[in-house]
């Protein structure tokens, strides 16, 4: 009874409570994604089928900050000392014996459904204007639904919906169109892992799963290793990325 009363003298006082926010709801997700951090090195290993045809795995560095990375592949031994450098809307890719850097877009893929712009560090937030939808349900966890359209043509997809855990505030799940509107890809999210940042354990995606809209074709990309640290800017420095 007490409590109703209190509600009742709160409408009658004219206290509202302020609607979610599109924006910050999806900063707060970015952050489990390696985005808005100030520095962050996780490793990446990516596995992928197409119908029974089973590609190489892949594993990876990522090297990040909130507006470049740089990713160095280790395995499979022919690709070791390739790297991808991302800064701002821009990215390059090198190999060993390649005379200099070759400019690159972030939707060409790099393995199996995995494109160049799924292994840098996630900055939704900068790359995509948000408008939120109606609360669905995803395994039974309360998620807002977020519809995003890309700000300028260097994201990495013109349209992603992206459901984000009410709860947890980390994406769960999302659907990446082409400006047409025709579904490309799916992915799912896990967070197994876990990072400390400025006095707070921050879950960081520990498992993507990539599907094709229309054919058997799938990648797993699992992060390990993940830790907030600073980054020297050297690394992203295209002149030495050879």
């Amino acid at each position: 009874m007490k409590k109703f009363l209190a509600l009742l003298l709160m409408i009658g006082c004219g206290v509202t409570f302020a609607a979610p926010d599109a924006k910050n709801i999806l900063e707060q997700s970015d952050r489990a994604r390696g985005g808005g951090l100030p520095g962050i090195v996780w490793e990446i290993k990516l596995n992928s089928h197409d119908g029974d045809k089973v590609d190489e795995q892949q594993r990876l560095l990522v090297k990040a900050t909130d507006d470049a990375s740089v990713a160095e592949t280790f395995e499979p031994s022919r690709f070791k000392g390739s790297k991808l450098l991302q800064v701002g809307r821009n990215m390059w890719l090198t190999r060993p014996g390649l005379s200099k850097p070759i400019p690159i877009s972030p939707r060409q893929r790099m393995s199996g459904q995995a494109s160049n712009g799924d292994i840098a560090a996630t900055n939704y937030a900068k790359d995509y204007e948000a408008q939120l939808g109606q609360q669905e349900s995803v395994d039974g966890e309360a998620c807002f639904v977020l519809d995003l359209k890309a700000k300028h043509n260097r994201a990495t997809y013109d349209k992603v919906r992206y459901w984000v855990s009410v709860k947890r505030s980390v994406g769960i799940k999302a659907e990446f169109y082409s400006v047409s509107g025709k579904l490309l890809k799916t992915a799912r999210f896990d967070y197994g892992n876990n990072m400390q940042y400025e006095g707070q354990r921050i879950p960081f995606v520990s498992r993507m799963t990539i599907r094709d809209a229309l054919i058997d074709a799938e990648t797993v990309m699992e992060f390990g290793t993940v830790k907030v640290q600073k980054v020297s800017s050297g690394e992203f420095d295209l002149g030495q990325l050879q």
